[in-house]
């Protein structure tokens, strides 16, 4: 490599090293490119250093906490728990610092070339690469562009010490008192059940009429019960105004229901969506067409309108989702490879770390009905179920949402324990066209939680066992 004012050649640069871009280098690399991968941060992007993988070592510790409180069902009784808090983040951290060394590894691993630094693009073959010390100019036949998003800041709650971005709750060197969460997202119901276990008084205000939109009413009540259980205040339809700050807290206030109120905290977290960073990166110098959000514009093999530029992940439309990122990062490194791949969303899953886990793939009943399917909607109760009963945790349910015509499974709705993972079968179901027979036919283990699956398909079919017909 020749480095200075003379041009770098590459096959295939990635910009952007989240589970977007290093995923698509990595694939990018098998196929047979030269690739390099750019990024001003550290390997792994938010997902892995600032948002799904911290927040759930930090949502776990919450639930070590909860358990060590132990149990009067079962018997349990505990006294004197205490919690030490900067181990829990020195904790956090080695996960992270794991998984983090892991990409670099993987990288390197399939001779992807590594850069730190800011990419500006010149034009549709060149960008410039610039750190604090130095520039260099890159030339490339193709780019994957996966710069990611950022929290978006609401004007009257700036960010401070007192007034946090998920990145900044994730890092607390404290367990608050009092914690105000605005928005009942997935980032703010997860944060805010995380540190309700760790003992916080938590408020979340959300301005819509409920908490968690794109989940059914059955799924969401049965997380609204379990933060009133934890003392958690969630009050919807509220409007956030404005925060004063002091050395100690601050002071937020709100309307709902026509009434002013005001509430005091340690700290206010702000989780009221992300927006694309799609600016100050030199798409306009390229002619790169961007939506009215600021999102990138692209077909159905991750391509702009700029043929040999591609984009990814937070950047294009859809929801912000690290498995979607990487999915879409395959698709754009095989289809400059001139693989036949394309992006095909409907068996996509989401997936929400409250109490109990929601999960969600494919059409919900309503979608379904809303797209001119008749369908059947088969539930199976998690109570019914001997390893949840086992579990000491019988909230919830799954629910199949199949086509009336021949049984085709279109869509899947689990709220329960471990629901993140029992999602993927179904996931798979969608995607390999099976039917509610297949899945009732598929024997599965005793005593699971997966069985719930198989008996819900049973429902289906019209013959199920552990539930009265």
């Amino acid at each position: 490599m020749v480095v200075g004012d003379f041009p770098i050649e590459l096959d295939t640069l990635v910009v952007g090293a989240g589970p977007g871009g290093y995923v698509a280098a990595i694939r990018a690399a098998q196929t047979g490119q030269k690739v390099t991968i750019v990024d001003k941060g550290t390997l792994g992007g938010v997902c892995l250093n600032v948002g799904c993988i911290p927040s759930k070592a930090l949502i776990e510790a919450g639930h070590r906490v909860e358990k060590a409180h132990g149990s009067d069902d079962m018997g349990i009784k505990s006294e004197n728990v205490t919690i030490d808090f900067s181990k829990v983040q020195e904790w956090k951290a080695s996960v992270v610092n794991k998984l983090t060394g892991g990409v670099e590894g993987l990288l390197k691993g399939n001779k992807v070339d590594i850069v730190s630094g800011e990419v500006y693009f010149v034009d549709k073959n060149t960008v410039r690469v610039m750190d604090d010390k130095s520039s260099q100019t890159y030339t490339f036949k193709n780019c994957i562009i996966a710069t990611g998003s950022s929290p978006i800041e609401i004007p009257t709650f700036k960010y401070s010490d007192r007034v946090l971005d998920s990145t900044g709750a994730l890092n607390l060197d404290e367990i608050p008192e009092k914690m105000v969460v605005i928005g009942g997202g997935y980032i703010g119901t997860e944060l805010g059940t995380a540190y309700a276990n760790f003992g916080t008084k938590v408020t979340i205000l959300e301005g819509a009429k409920d908490i968690l939109g794109g989940f059914e009413k059955q799924m969401t009540a049965l997380v609204k019960r379990n933060l009133k259980k934890k003392g958690v205040d969630v009050v919807t339809n509220a409007m956030a105004k404005g925060v004063e700050e002091s050395k100690d807290g601050v002071t937020v206030t709100y309307e709902a229901k026509g009434k002013e109120e005001k509430v005091d905290a340690d700290y206010v977290l702000v989780t009221v969506g992300r927006r694309p960073n799609t600016e100050e990166i030199g798409l306009e110098q390229v002619g790169v067409e961007l939506d009215e959000k600021g999102l990138v514009k692209i077909d159905n093999q991750c391509r702009t309108n700029v043929e040999n530029i591609y984009a990814i992940g937070d950047i294009v439309d859809g929801p912000p989702l690290a498995h979607k990122a990487s999915y879409e990062g395959k698709v754009a490194a095989e289809a400059i490879a001139g693989e036949n791949a394309e992006i095909d969303y409907h068996a996509i899953p989401a997936v929400v770390f409250s109490e109990p886990e929601l999960a969600t793939v494919g059409y919900s009943e309503q979608e379904a009905k809303d797209e001119g399917f008749e369908v059947t909607a088969s539930k199976f109760p998690f109570a019914a179920n001997g390893r949840a009963l086992s579990l000491n945790a019988s909230d919830g349910f799954l629910k199949l949402v199949t086509r009336k015509e021949d049984g085709l499974v279109i869509g899947a709705q689990v709220a329960g324990p471990n629901a993140s993972d029992m999602i993927a079968e179904l996931g798979l179901a969608i995607e390999a066209g099976m039917t509610a027979e297949d899945l009732a036919l598929t024997i599965h283990a005793h005593p699971t939680l997966g069985e719930i699956t198989m008996e819900a398909a049973e429902v289906a079919i019209g013959s199920p066992i552990h539930i009265v017909k």
